[in-house]
């Protein structure tokens, strides 16, 4: 998994660049940012994704206000934010800076929107996700950058919304919001909290495997994993 500081080196971007050789189409990366507020973190984020656009030309950036008509068409509410769009528009969404290990996951949702799939997720796990998720499904994935566990969790927050647009995979660093995070009482990284219509249905802690994140997502749906195909164990 990719890791880097805010500040990075010719060799860096070097390696990048043969990473996002796997690209197979371009990929549009929408900040957005709230100018009346003080963004403490906002340079910090062009220039990850100024390196980004260095190491791929497929990678495009789209800056844009908290009050733009983007924001509001993509429902974007909390700043700063990135929308990563590929093939299609995905609600793979950051909030705050994807720094420290969180860039790797930038980088692999990066190519898996490029390629218009997500990697390494089963058909079965896909099909159940796009079955029997059927209301507006927010994954909250709260993280902080020093966390080598938390990019595991976004990813599959992540690929889960790359197969049903009615699914938002959502990564929010827990240090740059604060009150949320003290809201869900994050004491441990990454927590999950699933809503569905508005509502908080399921939450728990860890970077969980594939299928046990899906039969959370379809508890919080009102859906028994079983009658979907979905056995798993409980989390230790």
């Amino acid at each position: 998994m990719w890791r880097v500081p805010i500040e990075y080196d010719e060799s860096l971007v070097k390696e990048l660049k043969q990473a996002l050789n796997a690209m197979t189409n371009p990929a549009r990366l929408l900040f957005f940012y709230d100018p009346s507020s003080e963004c403490e973190h906002c340079d910090d984020i062009r220039d990850i994704l100024r390196l980004l656009t260095l190491a791929s030309d497929k990678v495009k950036v789209v800056e844009l206000t908290k009050d733009s008509a983007e924001a509001r068409r993509l429902d974007v509410q909390m700043f700063p934010a990135i929308v990563v769009h590929g093939v299609e528009e995905y609600n793979v969404r950051f909030f705050g800076t994807p720094a420290g290990y969180e860039f790797g996951a930038l980088v692999e949702d990066i190519i898996d929107v490029s390629r218009g799939q997500p990697s390494k997720l089963s058909p079965r796990l896909s099909d159940a996700l796009r079955k029997h998720v059927v209301r507006r499904t927010r994954i909250k994935v709260f993280v902080t950058p020093t966390c080598p566990y938390c990019p595991l969790a976004v990813r599959t927050a992540h690929r889960f919304a790359m197969v049903n647009r009615l699914i938002f995979g959502d990564m929010i660093e827990a240090l740059e919001f604060p009150e949320l995070a003290e809201a869900y009482g994050v004491y441990a990284v990454p927590k999950i909290v699933i809503e569905v219509d508005g509502e908080d249905r399921v939450e728990f802690e860890g970077a969980a495997p594939d299928a046990y994140f899906a039969s959370e997502v379809l508890r919080a749906n009102g859906v028994d994993p079983s009658s979907a195909g979905i056995t798993v164990r409980p989390l230790r």
